[in-house]
């Protein structure tokens, strides 16, 4: 079944899967199998004032809805392009007086979308709505009370001149928003902005090593050759080599977890039981949990008390980012690797999660040389776990790149950017704004290099002499959250 831009993917049903997507044609790696627009999106409550509502970008400049001033938008393209999907919404904050919390807002944008158009296939959906998952039958008691909550408040929220829809069909929506809710990411994809609703994503399956990601575009203004170029759109690209009849699989969760606690979250979150191939044959557990090989191996005491240090430590280190302890957060991590580095292996997922904060927070703090080290370390263990396509190891290697380069490791940090960049043309293709950055990266560090090469003692100098005339670029001040993860689940 292929509808309108979808022509080469199809819907199926699998045996203890429900339904899923197969391709109908071959793709290579870096292929994109289809990009779809938003059925309904907004953006998250703690945001709406400095990412724009139709585009998702983080703006220092917005300018606001004169009507309801709650909307924001780039400029007026933006805001016409939005003014389909947020008349409705615009009218209905001013009667009732307050916008109401994300989950009831893309609650009423699905409703409104279906008052205009029916419940039926919308124009380029494999499947409607009505078909979506809900899964509101396997609610735990808490999930059911905040169900009823947004239910009461939907129903106040919601204008008495508009089509009124049952308990059930209102229970079931926001039961898809649970579970099929995409998260958006601002325009570098570092940080998770918004939520929106894609009928025909939904349809993949999960697989911890799958063979397609999952890429959020923000569209871009200027560009007049298509409607797509221009519209804010998620994009399904391949990692790897797709035959005709190949199921096409996305990853729900971040691999750098054993498979236990991958098929836990996995179950908590979308309530199901991964049965993929690296679940059930535990691949690469043993390298994330492995130790120090060799004739002084650690007793498996030491290694449960490092363990158990190193998850202390984790917390102590969250609690300080989360005031801003940066300094104490450096001492947190030095103290823990001291421990960590005698026992634990360099694949040890305990080891690598200290070994990525304290190069990020040493980046932000300017101790480059110490952070690159780290940094360094991160990556030799993630390219022996993650697939080598992989986007978030593509953004670990771009960030060890750019603290090796600003460490004056030109030699290794243009390597590492070459490498980050060759990942990212595929999971994120070469238009989006972190390849773009990316590329300049690229050749910026290409040309010093070049100069390194032919003297080392002039590269040197210039390279001080540009820096004492320049303010050192401040690294972005360390996030607390993870990167985004592909579907919003509401905490």
């Amino acid at each position: 079944m292929t509808k309108g831009g979808m022509e080469s993917v199809e819907v199926f049903t699998t045996e203890g899967k429900g339904r899923g997507l197969k391709a109908q044609k071959e793709f290579l790696p870096g292929d994109v199998i289809f990009a779809e627009p938003a059925y309904a999106a907004v953006v998250f409550d703690s945001l709406t004032h400095v990412v724009c509502h139709t585009c998702f970008k983080r703006q220092e400049r917005l300018h606001r809805c004169g009507q309801c001033k709650f909307a924001y938008y780039c400029d007026r393209t933006c805001q016409r392009a939005a003014w389909l999907n947020h008349k409705n919404e615009c009218s209905a904050i001013k009667r009732h007086g307050k916008a109401p919390t994300e989950n009831i807002r893309l609650a009423a944008r699905i409703l409104w979308r279906i008052e205009r158009e029916g419940s039926g296939l919308s124009e380029g959906c494999l499947v409607s709505i009505d078909e979506l998952q809900n899964h509101v039958d396997s609610f735990g008691e808490e999930e059911k009370k905040d169900l009823r909550t947004d239910v009461e408040s939907f129903l106040e929220f919601w204008p008495p001149h508009c089509q009124q829809f049952g308990m059930q069909f209102i229970s079931h929506t926001f039961g898809v928003i649970s579970c099929n809710g995409f998260t958006l990411s601002d325009q570098r994809g570092l940080q998770a902005v918004g939520v929106g609703i894609f009928p025909n994503l939904c349809q993949a399956n999960h697989d911890c090593w799958p063979n397609c990601t999952v890429v959020f575009n923000n569209g871009n203004h200027e560009a007049v050759r298509s409607m797509f170029h221009t519209q804010m759109r998620i994009e399904l690209r391949a990692l790897s080599k797709i035959s005709p009849g190949d199921e096409l699989t996305v990853s729900y969760v971040d691999f750098l977890n054993v498979s236990e606690e991958r098929r836990k979250q996995l179950k908590k979150q979308y309530y199901f039981d991964c049965a993929c191939e690296h679940c059930k044959k535990q691949v690469k557990d043993d390298l994330m949990l492995a130790v120090k090989a060799g004739e002084s191996k650690p007793s498996a005491d030491t290694v449960k008390e490092v363990i158990q240090l190193s998850k202390d430590t984790l917390e102590k280190i969250n609690k300080a980012r989360m005031e801003g302890l940066y300094h104490e957060v450096v001492k947190l991590c030095r103290d823990c690797l001291k421990k960590q580095e005698p026992v634990l292996a360099d694949t040890n997922i305990y080891l690598l999660r200290i070994l990525s904060i304290a190069s990020e927070v040493l980046s932000y703090l300017q101790m480059f040389e110490e952070a690159a080290d780290y940094a360094k370390r991160m990556v030799d263990g993630y390219l022996k776990i993650y697939h080598p396509n992989n986007a978030q190891l593509g953004m670990a290697v771009m960030r060890a790149g750019v603290t090796h380069w600003h460490a004056g490791l030109i030699e290794a940090g243009h390597g590492l950017i070459c490498k980050a960049y060759a990942i990212l043309l595929i999971t994120h293709g070469p238009s989006h704004p972190i390849t773009k950055d990316l590329e300049v990266m690229r050749v910026q560090t290409e040309m010093e290099l070049r100069m390194f090469q032919q003297n080392e003692f002039m590269y040197y100098k210039m390279r001080e002499a540009a820096l004492k005339n320049q303010k050192i670029q401040v690294m972005p001040e360390p996030s607390n959250e993870n990167a985004p993860s592909l579907f919003h689940k509401k905490e």
